[in-house]
């Protein structure tokens, strides 16, 4: 036993050193050489692994994230070798496949169109902007590994890769909005729309492998059936629905700030399950209608910087599931933003600040996104809420209405 631990500590350590002498600028082909018998054996946990470890020893997730692509490049061969797990209709894995092959499709698509658009025939760009039209479901389908397939390998331990593919997901979502406003122009430049989608599509199908011999293996071998179940349960509630009924056990209230004294809560008499508040008593169903119903949502991270609420509005701007419950907040978030929620927190932590705001452009939307800085009676820090709202047609009022209008509501 001891001579099996030390072998397979000795195996780490060597995919370790692959991975520092190849972000120390050792090519793939020497490496291959120095390394055959090990790269031709690695697994996708072990390859997981050992990123998870270099990165805990201070090689930054951005690094990695530059040289992931040749990560995979070094260790192909043993990738290739290993068998395909298998998948049913119904569980997430199969899905994911599914809507990788929708994805091969949409990118053959994109560059049959830029080959007739070499060939100088008008009517491809038309054709080019259908095929763009269709990328959001890779979009979707990144969405789906951060909102729900991350938060689970994040407790199995998965943390360092799954930061890295989500920094890639960021860059080729910024490819994307660049190819779809160069197609926006009447007459597009030839020559920038090929070099961004050469990168984008490159970028795309790279993901796709890594899913398909890396990240699919891997949480198949992590994650349990119940796990799964709940993952396939949650991606079908991903889409935000009228509001129900809650189904959970009712949340802690926030405690007035500190410079106002808090008073005794008001009780109705009679009112059963009540719970009592500063200003009145309120029963879950209630206080769950009240928070789904307002025209902005809410998220609520307590003090331990762990996500424990968010309001399921009918319109909600970003996407939110039950998988983040429970979630450092810091995981919910790409790696190129985290630093900006880190100064956020340890502001609202030492008192430098109370709240943080930030607008920004999503299409028709103009988002409104507010922090507040939790406090109790004693002026100790409980928590930030998030507080999102699509400001669009605010920021559109004009003049007065002092009336009610007799049009039908929206």
């Amino acid at each position: 036993m001891s001579e099996y631990i030390n072998n397979a500590s000795n195996r780490k350590d060597q995919l370790k050193a692959i991975i520092r002498k190849l972000h120390a600028g050792q090519s793939v082909e020497s490496l291959r050489q120095e390394f055959g018998g090990i790269i031709e054996d690695t697994s996708a946990a072990d390859i997981a692994a050992a990123e998870r470890e270099v990165i805990e020893e201070g090689l930054p997730v951005s690094e990695i994230q530059k040289l992931c692509d040749l990560h995979v490049a070094v260790f192909q061969d043993g990738l290739e070798s290993k068998p395909e797990p298998e998948s049913l209709p119904g569980h997430p894995v199969f899905a994911m496949r599914l809507e990788n092959e929708v994805i091969g499709r949409v990118l053959e698509a994109l560059v049959n169109q830029l080959n007739e658009a070499e060939l100088g025939r008008q009517d491809a760009w038309d054709g080019l902007r259908k095929a763009a039209s269709n990328l959001p479901v890779v979009v979707d389908h990144y969405n789906f590994k951060e909102n729900l397939l991350f938060p689970y390998l994040e407790k199995k331990g998965f943390e360092g890769p799954s930061k890295v593919m989500w920094g890639v997901h960021n860059d080729i979502r910024a490819e994307i909005k660049n190819l779809q406003a160069l197609l926006a122009d009447e007459i597009p430049d030839l020559v920038s729309v090929e070099n961004v989608l050469e990168h984008l599509v490159q970028n795309v199908r790279e993901m796709m492998y890594k899913e398909e011999k890396i990240l699919i293996p891997e949480s198949l071998s992590l994650l349990s059936d119940q796990e799964w179940q709940a993952i396939a349960a949650s991606k079908e509630d991903a889409t935000p629905r009228a509001p129900q009924a809650p189904k959970h056990q009712p949340v802690p209230v926030a405690q007035t700030p500190a410079s106002t004294p808090a008073p005794a809560p008001i009780v109705t008499p009679g009112r059963v399950g009540a719970i009592g508040l500063n200003t009145g008593a309120l029963t879950a169903e209630q206080i769950d209608l009240m928070l789904s119903h307002l025209p902005v949502d809410v998220t609520f991270v307590d003090e331990n910087d762990e996500v424990r609420y968010f309001s399921q509005t009918r319109d909600r701007v970003f996407t939110r599931t039950p998988a983040i419950i429970g979630r450092t907040v810091l995981n919910c978030h790409p790696p190129q933003s985290v630093h900006v929620v880190q100064a956020i927190l340890d502001d609202f932590k030492s008192g430098r600040r109370d709240n943080a705001d930030f607008w920004i452009s999503m299409g028709p939307k103009f988002v409104y996104i507010r922090y507040f800085a939790l406090r109790d009676a004693q002026g100790n820090y409980r928590g930030t809420l998030e507080v999102t709202q699509d400001v669009a047609d605010i920021r559109g009022l004009q003049g007065e209405r002092r009336i009610l209008d007799d049009a039908k509501p929206a």
